[in-house]
């Protein structure tokens, strides 16, 4: 898929995501973030498992500026 149509696919599960704010990202950041909520859209259950990949970390941290 094209940048412009994972962005559109996000756009129709997400509204609230900005077009603007989408474009900051790299297709694979994209095509993780629409599987992602494809994988939301599923019920859940004992069958219901989502793995986070190996590149993306767990928890974020922010420090702010001195």
């Amino acid at each position: 898929m094209s940048k412009t149509q994972l962005i559109e696919g996000i756009q129709q599960i997400n509204q609230s995501a900005r077009h603007d704010w989408l474009c900051l990202f790299d297709v694979s950041a994209l095509k993780r973030y629409l599987d992602h909520l494809h994988w939301q859209l599923e019920p859940r259950g004992r069958g219901s498992v989502w793995v986070r990949e190996g590149e993306t970390p767990a928890i974020l941290t922010r420090q702010p500026p001195d």
